[in-house]
């Protein structure tokens, strides 16, 4: 088997977020052919792609305008996450800063149906909050109409279909949320999803006399239902649960009749066609089909796709078509476009695999481990081809808390598998996609529970016949490089080393330096400085540093607005003052991650470099 270096596989390209032209013969999208994501446009699979922005930052989103050659897109600088809304004119390549406010954040939030004006969330007016704004489409700076001050984590979900209100989704935490419906010509706001206790409301969409809201909520389930909200009557239905048998497809064994989440639904109004998918054990499964009535989805023809991760709607202007970004563990991310009536799908966009065949990537075996409290804990193992004897082993947890490792393609991943190790990721209870009872169980003070799936992962790989042993390593960004210290402190003599990348290492000091307008929504997950304090500082990995004893490699951005940097320089000095082998490396251009190809190959270089020398 041919194996290739690191950089070979950082090339490897992706590209996503398809939104169509207002004739629908065209798709913008982002993609990182240059190193790091850009605008492109392309007028039909097969054909060449065109560039349309040249940044050394990031392009964070694309939306074509509905009537015009125009697109909207947000940047940020060096990862500070205040992203500018931009628009460039596809025809003349004229690009105009609408924002032009680089101290705060902005948040799309989706053109009109004429393109003439377009709406934000942003902190600009006081930096913990979000406020709703709306725009000229020629507007700059100061000209954008402050139409709702927020007091919380304000985003938007798109216009209504006569343009005269705006849908608001605000976020108490990651599995606590509300809507209103916000009257743009008065400021009148009104609250539609009152509940008690916990509940999400998400990928909220208009119906298409306005009259109702459909969208994905667990307010009356433990997993999350498409449910239509009767605006008049303030009533909710169910129009489809996750409950539907599924069939085993590619890699996985689930048998059927699961309770899983229904974790998307987009609708395109005029032609009452509907697109909706379910989240099967990390899988997707997409459902394509048109409103007969209010409460009722007649399915179509689906197309079919790689066997992973499907999301990032975007209907043709007759809802005759749509586009989706497709990501597979052995697929890069492509765009994808399917015909809405018969099913047929062609991929659009060619992201490059750098040369490598597609074949040798790896698709990983979907496992469940026993864990200590006789909980099964879901996750993804894989194993390089044609190798014999016990490997060394990566495990690899995801950030969040509340996300989930799902099988998309991982460029990072493919580099150790071809070379050599096994990779185990799990999805540790807290995770999302099980059900938000599952993503409860390690809220505030039963937080090291997540901890203890971690060494019932490890103690099912030193069972597995393909696992050494002597030879796992922790490995994890963001909250999943605070599992990373955790299980090093927590368990020291399980683990041949550690690499965090942009992780918590102390959740207090976390929580007072990270970005004003985070702290409230990460203390709902976590706990709060004014009561918890005392147990966040107990389970902190720099007050249990005096168990460590693998080797610790910490990589961080210096601009990073989520994890603050202090939070590497205080770990890196506590392991180092253990004695413990340490290697830092802190880059000055970026932020919550590394999104510059050259940042990219420097990280992961030595992260492989660190591994050989350790692992």
């Amino acid at each position: 088997m041919t194996t290739y270096d690191i950089e070979r596989y950082l090339n490897i390209r992706s590209a996503y977020g398809g939104s169509f032209g207002p004739d629908g013969e065209g798709l913008a999208f982002l993609m990182n052919t240059t190193g790091t994501a850009q605008v492109w446009t392309v007028d039909g699979p097969g054909e060449w792609p065109v560039q349309r922005t040249f940044y050394d930052d990031r392009v964070t989103f694309v939306d074509y305008s509905p009537e015009r050659e125009e697109v909207a897109f947000g940047k940020d600088q060096g990862g500070n996450e205040r992203a500018q809304l931009f628009t460039l004119d596809t025809e003349s390549g004229e690009i105009t800063n609408r924002t032009q406010r680089p101290g705060a954040k902005h948040r799309w939030g989706g053109w009109d149906s004429e393109g003439e004006r377009f709406a934000f969330a942003s902190n600009r007016r006081d930096n913990t909050v979000f406020d709703i704004y709306v725009q000229d489409r020629d507007g700059v700076g100061s000209d954008a109409e402050l139409v709702h001050e927020g007091e919380g984590w304000l985003s938007l979900s798109g216009w209504s279909p006569e343009d005269d209100r705006l849908l608001v989704h605000e976020a108490h935490s990651s599995f606590d949320h509300d809507v209103h419906v916000l009257d743009v010509s008065d400021g009148g706001i009104s609250h539609v999803t009152p509940h008690e206790g916990r509940a999400r409301f998400s990928s909220v969409e208009w119906g298409p006399e306005g009259e109702s809201l459909y969208m994905v909520t667990d307010h009356d389930s433990d997993t999350l239902q498409l449910e239509r909200l009767d605006l008049s009557e303030g009533e909710f239905t169910v129009v489809e649960d996750g409950n539907e048998e599924q069939s085993s497809s590619g890699s996985r064994t689930q048998s059927g009749d699961g309770e899983w989440n229904v974790d998307g639904v987009s609708i395109h109004e005029e032609s009452r066609r509907v697109l909706y998918s379910r989240n099967v054990d990390g899988y997707t499964d997409l459902t394509v089909g048109e409103l007969v009535d209010a409460d009722r989805i007649d399915p179509g023809e689906s197309a079919s796709f790689p066997d992973g991760v499907l999301g990032g709607t975007s209907w043709g202007p007759d809802g005759d078509k749509y586009a989706l970004t497709v990501t597979a563990s052995t697929e890069n991310t492509n765009v994808h476009v399917a015909d809405a009536l018969t099913g047929e799908s062609e991929r659009w966009t060619n992201a490059a695999t750098a040369g490598i065949p597609r074949e040798t990537f790896v698709a990983p075996q979907l496992v469940h481990v026993p864990s200590f409290d006789g909980r099964e804990i879901p996750g993804f193992f894989s194993v390089p081809e044609d190798t014999e004897g016990e490997l060394p082993v990566i495990v690899d947890i995801h950030g969040g808390p509340e996300s989930q490792r799902r099988p998309s393609f991982r460029t990072v991943k493919q580099y150790f598998l071809n070379n050599g190790y096994a990779v185990f990721e799990p999805n540790v209870r807290g995770s999302s996609g099980y059900g938000k009872e599952y993503a409860s169980l390690d809220d505030v003070r039963n937080r090291m529970d997540s901890v203890k799936d971690l060494k019932a992962g490890v103690e099912w790989l030193q069972d597995h016949p393909d696992a050494d042993a002597d030879r796992i390593v922790a490995y994890g960004g963001s909250y999943g490089g605070f599992m990373v210290l955790s299980a090093l402190t927590e368990y020291p003599d399980l683990w041949a080393a550690g690499v965090d990348v942009v992780g918590i290492a102390n959740f207090v000091t976390f929580l007072e330096n990270t970005s004003d307008w985070r702290r409230s929504l990460r203390e709902a997950e976590y706990g709060s400085l004014d009561e918890d304090r005392e147990f966040m500082q107990e389970i902190s990995p720099t007050n249990n540093i005096e168990n460590i004893a693998a080797p610790l490699m910490v990589l961080h951005g210096e601009n990073d607005p989520r994890v603050p940097v202090s939070e590497a320089e205080q770990i890196v000095e506590d392991a180092r003052e253990q004695g413990v082998p340490v290697r830092k490396l802190v880059f000055p251009d970026e932020g919550h991650g590394f999104s510059k190809l050259d940042n990219r190959i420097e990280a992961y270089s030595a992260v492989v470099d660190f591994l050989d020398d350790h692992v």
